[in-house]
């Protein structure tokens, strides 16, 4: 009766094995006939109702009973696991004969192409690059560029102070101040970098923006000097048949100063609508360093001269791409940098 039995289960477990489809069913199986309550268990059980000749035949029939399902559930949890490799395997399966994703390289930004350019401009011309604090203090960005002290660009309204005697730079003519104290004529730098200024965000203004700085300072030099030099530098960025103009006009801290207006690259000088029919676009201020700059310095200004310009790059930038309004300098937007 109990051989029977063994045998049936055997059976039984055998073909349930066959039909489990996953891991679950699987353990359902193996608990059913292999555990603590299981199938095995309840046969093993009933030993101590046998004689003692029948005991060690039951009993060696039961552990190959055991031993031959255990085998039959290590063979499907084999082929359980293979199957599920195979289905993953063949969901992730990639055809190397098919192109790859074209990987998106990115660009310099507009304003860092432009000042590189200008850079590679002055150093083929001599000059080196000069660097200076955003945080300033007013000395530098005023006092020392013969700014008096009810001049209106040192009002709140324009400058962002941190305290009374400190502010963030207004203009990059404060690294001249620092250029001059440090280092005895001749000078020939250009000083890029951010300036800072309270100004309401629309399509030509905005809190922040860039200039680039340029200092001149030898024995004998001209407006004749910082004309050509100009010349040169838009000749560069926008093509050889570009012309400028100067304008007279007052800084404090040039004497005698000048407005730069380049000629339109919309009509060439004939007048449109983009230059309000004058021919001409201001683009930068410059002029010939004051003595009272110099002297400040330490600089003789009997011996020595020298001119002093600076430009917005933004202004640059857009000149040079046809950019109508300054904010897409600065918003990031993908679609528009990626003309560049």
């Amino acid at each position: 009766m109990m051989k029977e039995q063994l045998e049936a289960m055997r059976s039984s477990a055998q073909e349930e094995l066959k039909a489990c489809k996953d891991a679950r069913e699987l353990d359902a199986v193996r608990v059913k006939y292999l555990g603590k309550k299981g199938a095995i268990t309840g046969i093993l059980k009933q030993m101590g109702k046998l004689s003692a000749e029948e005991r060690p035949v039951m009993g060696q029939l039961a552990n190959t009973v055991r031993a031959d399902i255990e085998s039959a559930i290590k063979e499907k949890q084999t082929a359980l696991q293979e199957a599920a490799l195979a289905e993953t395997l063949q969901a992730e399966t990639i055809d190397i004969t098919m192109p790859g994703k074209k990987q998106t390289l990115g660009s310099l930004h507009p304003l860092t192409q432009v000042e590189q350019e200008i850079k590679e401009i002055f150093l083929g011309m001599g000059f080196e690059v000069a660097d200076g604090p955003e945080v300033e203090y007013d000395y530098y960005n005023f006092e020392a560029l013969n700014l008096p002290p009810d001049h209106p660009a040192r009002d709140t309204q324009d400058t962002f102070y941190v305290t009374d005697n400190i502010l963030l730079r207004t203009q990059t003519s404060s690294v001249q101040v620092h250029v001059m104290e440090q280092k005895k004529p001749p000078i020939r730098v250009i000083a890029p970098g951010r300036v800072y200024r309270s100004d309401a965000v629309d399509a030509t203004h905005s809190p922040l923006f860039h200039q680039i700085e340029g200092l001149v300072v030898d024995k004998g030099i001209t407006m004749a000097d910082l004309k050509g030099t100009l010349e040169l530098l838009m000749q560069r960025l926008y093509g050889d048949d570009c012309k400028i103009r100067l304008r007279p006009h007052h800084f404090p801290f040039t004497e005698p100063s000048a407005e730069v207006d380049v000629m339109c690259f919309n009509c060439y000088g004939k007048g449109c609508r983009l230059c309000k029919n004058e021919g001409y676009i201001e683009l930068l201020g410059a002029g010939m360093v004051h003595p009272k700059v110099l002297e400040g310095c330490g600089i003789d200004s009997s011996v020595y001269s020298g001119f002093a310009f600076g430009l917005g790059l933004e202004r640059i930038v857009m000149r040079r791409y046809n950019i109508q309004d300054m904010r897409l300098l600065f918003e990031n937007d993908y679609r528009f940098l990626t003309q560049f």
